[in-house]
């Protein structure tokens, strides 16, 4: 199996080289040359797997320079009962008839991000074994994504973690959670503006190939290849909790922001998986229902993006949605590198073709938004009627779930965190406290260690070259 980025250059790498570098050389995503196809006998067989098996089946599709054995290994010790709380790791629960939640925050941070971080982690340990070398990551986050990467990442050898958050942008456990940790390892550095803000400094900082490969530096947001194979997983195992044979067909709804969670949906569908539609739900920072609604992606200024009750999804750029643009304007590295490139660039937005917009619904693609209220209601019917209590985004999920339900078929939306990580909604929502486990009770009390700083990648290069250990 091999890569190539979006915009055309790095053609020819290997898994690993892909999972070390993040980030192209030429500012795009990697990809692989093709998705493997998954026909009506392989279905069928993962049916009767175990999460692990059938994780070790898909991944291994993608990595062919990790010895089968290692991988299966390594796969084996990410998804234990232990780490998530369940043997089904992921396990599917009902609501009605029409809608079902696939469980996925039962992991260390309670966030769905834990799913791919924890796989992610060890896969970093391995390969850095492998070099003998050591890896400075560089991320950014909105709330879930920071906490699950410190979590795999803390205490491990040869890693260094710089994660880049919006100063006062998330939710106060949210940001507890990382400012709470003490190793070593691990660098919180709480960012002037938005979430976007964040992630154009760490492209900035990856775009610089002197300083990138000097400090060595790596990422693990979801423009990582290796994040969003992991979640590509949970996809099919939610498919086959939800059917009793492959003629059937699900939608997923996902709650979306950086467009990396419902990416691993379409590469799920690209493999075969019979998936009816991808229901992408956003809140009030609509970038992505506009671009798949009217074929416009503009991006907002942190100006313009909205500081809401669901903080994880309060993004203007979704980096993601160029893995999925490529496929959609046929492979075209070219045309990626005008839209993504110079045109964001000169004037933060691009439209596609009358044609080109025809073809997303042949992807299975369709969105719709919610707002506060919309979440508030969400939240409390759920409650009242399923004794069932979800978090913000989820909420936003099941909201646009509801507006695109089709006869015969259910909707898997997928949870994005557990409740108790937004505490004032819940309380408004439902009256009462979403419960919490005793490990986490004096959170938010806890002593609190990050680095304010400036919006500058400049001022972010000068922190790690002062923190680098080599």
């Amino acid at each position: 199996m091999k890569y190539v980025s979006t915009r055309g250059a790095s053609a020819g790498l290997r898994f690993s080289e892909v999972l070390m570098e993040g980030l192209a050389a030429d500012g795009g995503l990697y990809v692989p040359t093709s998705y493997p196809k998954v026909d009506e006998a392989t279905l069928q067989h993962w049916r009767g797997l175990s999460y692990p098996e059938l994780a070790f089946e898909i991944v291994s599709l993608y990595i062919d320079d990790i010895p089968a054995d290692e991988l299966r290994t390594i796969i084996a010790r990410t998804y234990t009962q232990d780490t998530f709380g369940s043997v089904q790791i992921a396990p599917l629960r009902k609501l009605d008839e029409s809608i079902a939640l696939l469980n996925l925050s039962n992991g260390p941070t309670f966030a769905f991000k834990d799913m791919a971080m924890q796989l992610l982690g060890k896969l970093f340990e391995a390969e850095l074994g492998r070099r003998d070398t050591e890896l400075n990551i560089l991320g950014a986050t909105s709330g879930d994504t920071g906490s699950a990467a410190e979590y795999a990442m803390r205490g491990k050898r040869n890693i260094q973690v710089f994660m880049l958050s919006p100063s006062g942008r998330m939710s106060r456990f949210q940001q507890a959670q990382m400012f709470s940790l003490h190793d070593e390892n691990i660098h919180n550095l709480a960012i002037e503006g938005s979430f976007d803000t964040c992630q154009d400094i760490v492209k900035a900082v990856s775009a610089d190939l002197t300083f990138k490969r000097r400090y060595s530096i790596g990422t693990v947001n979801s423009i990582n290849w290796a994040r969003l194979l992991a979640q590509v997983v949970y996809y099919f195992s939610g498919y086959f909790q939800a059917t009793n044979d492959n003629s059937e067909r699900v939608s997923f709804c996902v709650p979306s922001g950086n467009f990396g969670n419902i990416c691993a949906g379409h590469v799920a569908r690209m493999m075969g998986l019979p998936i009816e539609r991808l229901v992408l739900a956003t809140n009030e920072n609509d970038v992505l229902d506009e671009f798949f609604k009217t074929g416009r992606y503009r991006v907002r200024t942190s100006n313009e993006t909205m500081v809401t009750s669901s903080p994880s999804m309060d993004i203007a750029k979704a980096s993601n949605v160029e893995r999925f643009v490529f496929d959609l304007l046929g492979r075209d590295a070219e045309r990626i590198r005008r839209l993504f490139g110079t045109e964001l660039s000169a004037c933060r937005q691009f439209s596609l073709t009358a044609e080109e917009i025809s073809r997303i619904a042949s992807y299975g693609f369709v969105s719709g938004k919610s707002t506060h209220i919309d979440r508030v209601r969400t939240i409390s019917d759920t409650w009242e009627r399923h004794r069932t209590m979800i978090d913000p985004h989820t909420a936003d999920g099941v909201k646009v779930a509801r507006e695109h339900l089709r006869p015969g078929v259910r909707t898997i939306v997928l949870e994005t965190a557990l409740p108790l990580k937004f505490e004032d909604i819940i309380r408004e929502a439902t009256g009462q406290a979403a419960p919490r486990p005793a490990t986490v009770a004096d959170l938010e009390h806890r002593t609190g260690r990050c680095e304010p700083m400036a919006p500058s990648a400049d001022a972010v290069m000068a922190y790690i070259a002062r923190h680098y250990s080599h």
